[in-house]
C-alpha cells in the first residue's frame, strides 16, 4: 500500500555554476543535476555507453533501469532515441527509475526549458507526472513507451521490484556526496533485476563503485568520459551470475508471451475484464471481449 505521506521534494539552487551555468543544484547533496550540455553528456555516457542506438533496432521488448530520475533528462533522451530508431513492429520500451527527492512539476518545466528538442516529450511527461507520494507510479507515455517511477529510498524501491532489465543508467549524485545510492546492497539489487549480459553505464570511476559492481557480478571497463571527466565505466553482467527472484510470479519474461497483435479472448467485461483488455492493448495485443450483458 502506498502511504498518503508526501516525500520531501528536491531543494534546488538555481544559481550560476561555472561547470553548468543555470543548471539546478541539489542543496541536500551539493551536486548538479546535469552538465552545461546535458543531452550531449547523456548521449555519450548512457545511450552510447549501453550501445542503445544499435540495440533498439532489433528490440521487441526493451527495459531500461535507472538510479536517480532527477530532472528526467536521461529518460527524455532515451525516449527520443527510441522514437527516432527504426524498430520492429509493436516494439515496446519500458523505463524504471528510482528517486528519493522528486522535482516539482514547476522545477521540471524550468529544467526542461533548456532542451527545446525535447519540448513535445517534456509536455507529455509533465502532463502525467505524479505527486510526490512514496511508492510506485506507472505512467503510460505513448503506445510503445511506459515509465515506472519509484519515489523513495533506492534500495527500498529496487528490493520491492521484479524486472528483467536490459540496460542500466547508474546516475545518482557523486558517490562522495551520495554514498547511500552506491552501496553494495544497491548494486546487488541492480544485478538481481538484470538479465544475463545486461549492460550498465555510469559517469563515475570511483574505486568503491568498481569493486561493488564487480562483486555483484558485473564485468567492467573504463572508457573515455565526457567533457572534463576523463573516464567513465561501462560493463555487463556475467552469464554465470546466479540470480534469485523472491517473487518469481511477478518476474518479467525475457520474451513476449504471445506475438504482437495476437488476438486474446477475455470472457466477461466487468472491471477485471476491462482492465485486462486495456493492459493487453498497451503491450500490443488485440483483446476480444465476450460479455452477455452490459459491459462495465
Amino acid at each position: 500500500m502506498v502511504s498518503d505521506k508526501r516525500l520531501r521534494t528536491a531543494n534546488l539552487d538555481w544559481g550560476d555554476d561555472s561547470a553548468a551555468p543555470g543548471a539546478p543544484r541539489s542543496v541536500v547533496f551539493d551536486d548538479i543535476y546535469f552538465s552545461g550540455d546535458g543531452p550531449a553528456e547523456t548521449e555519450h555516457v548512457f545511450l552510447h555507453g549501453n550501445d542503445l542506438p544499435a540495440r533498439f533496432q532489433s528490440a521487441q521488448l526493451f527495459s531500461i533501469g535507472e538510479l536517480g530520475f532527477g530532472a528526467g533528462l536521461n529518460f527524455l533522451s532515451a525516449w527520443d532515441c527510441w522514437r527516432n530508431t527504426n524498430k520492429p513492429p509493436h516494439a515496446k520500451l519500458s523505463f524504471f527509475s528510482v528517486e528519493a527527492f522528486p522535482l516539482t512539476p514547476a522545477d521540471l518545466c524550468r529544467a526542461h526549458a533548456r532542451w527545446p528538442q525535447f519540448a513535445e516529450l517534456s509536455r507529455k511527461l509533465i502532463d502525467v507526472y505524479p505527486p510526490a507520494h512514496p511508492g510506485f507510479h506507472h505512467l503510460h507515455l505513448d503506445d510503445d513507451v511506459s515509465l515506472t517511477l519509484f519515489f523513495g529510498d533506492a534500495l527500498a524501491g529496487l528490493s520491492s521490484a521484479e524486472a528483467a532489465i536490459d540496460a542500466w543508467f547508474l546516475d545518482g549524485f557523486s558517490p562522495a556526496k551520495n554514498p547511500e545510492m552506491w552501496r553494495a546492497e544497491v548494486m546487488e539489487e541492480v544485478a538481481r533485476l538484470s538479465k544475463p549480459h545486461t549492460t550498465f553505464a555510469t559517469f563515475t570511476v570511483a574505486g568503491g563503485v568498481r569493486r561493488r559492481l564487480q562483486s555483484a557480478g558485473f564485468e567492467i571497463e573504463k572508457r573515455p568520459g565526457y567533457g572534463r571527466k576523463r573516464e567513465m565505466l561501462v560493463g555487463r553482467l556475467r552469464e554465470d551470475r546466479s540470480l534469485t527472484r523472491r517473487k518469481p510470479w511477478y518476474a518479467t519474461h525475457h520474451s513476449s508471451p504471445a506475438r504482437p497483435g495476437a488476438r486474446i479472448a477475455i470472457i466477461g467485461a466487468g472491471i477485471a475484464g476491462a482492465s485486462m483488455a486495456h493492459a493487453l492493448r498497451q503491450v500490443g495485443m488485440t483483446p476480444i471481449v465476450l460479455e452477455a450483458r452490459t459491459p462495465a
